[in-house]
């Protein structure tokens, strides 16, 4: 396993927060293979890149010979996690949650080793703690404590519901640390309550306390609100490889280090070098393309990658679309925004006349493509290049 200085560098590599962090350096120090646990509510059947930054911190545990548990949350995902949720959130059907769960599996091995990753459900154990043994959980903690959590604290004081229900969630998970026996366990920033409520319930049962390690939530596409289905920001690990490419490459220039730090297995002295290459005039656009071919070839190979960088290259070539062009965002309405109005707010025509007529005469593209729909509304969050005739072109951010 080497040293446990090495381990611990690459362990904290990317991480939030440790909590404790001494704990873990003690652990290690043992040089003992630890429990090393990640839950995953399968609330939706895919997962995405935002999905990946915990379960790419697993393969690291994995690569330093630790035991990974990838538990599926089929009993929690009954609940419905409410974390940063401003209302109650709507519990899934056992039939929805078995069904995503099965993807779950298929796609996580894409990242892990399968031969060294056990994958449990949380509905073993607690299936069998039953009514009365819920009971008994729930009366472990008080109201007082739950609302503790920001999003119930913020709920509460102002007026908003609060399931019964949703208090269960975090004991739940909590008990999963105690039923796993867990060393560690690794969660978003934002599940902190949730993941020091299974150190809490260790405690009371006898057991060594888990340390906590937090990782960051990843930004999507928007560079502003993390990556979700539901927010249509994100990057589908099963997205094919040219869509895959084209979301990559539609990123911020900024957003890219914060992505290379989350997603990237490359050593941090090879980022830091393209850092200082950009920084003394490399162009990022190819540093990015190394990003996307990366992770490309991790979901599906190399030759995959070198394809849809070809056919990128050659769709933006096909079309002279420049380098340098103006950027500018947009705020993007519940109900979307009329490309009229985009090409207007971009200033690429004069009114939204002018723009309905360019798009009559097929002089309208989005990243390469033609327009020909004068009503389309657009209704994704991210970046694209619009076009308007052979020489107008604005990278268009819709926030």
């Amino acid at each position: 396993m080497g040293s446990w200085e090495t381990a611990f560098a690459e362990i904290k590599r990317g991480s939030d927060e440790i909590l404790i962090e001494e704990e873990l350096i003690e652990r290690l120090k043992t040089g003992k293979p630890l429990k090393i646990k990640a839950g995953f509510d399968p609330t939706a059947p895919d997962l995405h890149l935002g999905h990946t930054v915990l379960i790419n911190k697993l393969r690291t545990f994995q690569q330093l010979g630790h035991e990974v548990i990838f538990l599926i949350g089929d009993f929690t995902g009954l609940i419905g996690d409410p974390t940063g949720k401003n209302v109650t959130r709507k519990p899934l059907t056992k039939e929805q949650v078995l069904e995503n769960a099965k993807t779950y599996q298929e796609q996580v091995f894409k990242i892990l080793d399968p031969k060294k990753t056990t994958i449990r459900f949380n509905s073993e154990w607690m299936d069998e703690l039953g009514a009365a043994g819920m009971i008994k959980l729930a009366a472990s903690q008080t109201v007082a404590r739950m609302l503790e959590r920001d999003d119930f604290k913020k709920r509460y004081a102002n007026g908003q519901a609060i399931a019964i229900h949703e208090f269960l969630y975090p004991l739940v998970q909590g008990w999963d640390s105690v039923a796993l026996e867990a060393d560690v366990e690794l969660g978003g920033t934002d599940q902190r309550f949730n993941l020091l409520m299974g150190r809490e319930l260790q405690k009371s049962q006898g057991q060594a306390q888990q340390t906590v390690l937090m990782m960051p939530l990843l930004e999507g596409l928007d560079g502003v609100q993390k990556m979700s289905k539901s927010l249509n920001n994100y990057i589908g690990i099963t997205d094919a490889p040219n869509e895959m490419f084209g979301k990559i490459m539609s990123i911020s220039d900024e957003l890219m280090w914060r992505y290379f730090d989350l997603l990237s297995f490359r050593p941090l002295d090879e980022i830091s070098k393209l850092k200082s290459s950009v920084e003394q005039g490399a162009n990022p656009r190819d540093v990015k393309i190394d990003l996307a071919k990366e992770i490309i070839a991790r979901f599906y190979c190399h030759d995959k990658a070198e394809d849809a960088h070809k056919d990128f290259v050659q769709r933006f070539q096909k079309n002279a679309i420049p380098e340098d062009m103006p950027e500018l965002e947009l705020a993007l309405p519940e109900d979307g925004l009329a490309i009229a109005n985009i090409l207007k707010d971009a200033s690429l025509v004069g009114s939204t006349s002018d723009a309905i007529r360019m798009i009559k005469q097929n002089a309208v593209k989005i990243d390469g493509e033609k327009v020909q729909d004068t009503r389309l509304i657009v209704n994704t969050k991210g970046s694209a290049v619009y076009q308007v005739g052979k020489r107008k072109f604005a990278r268009i951010t819709l926030v």
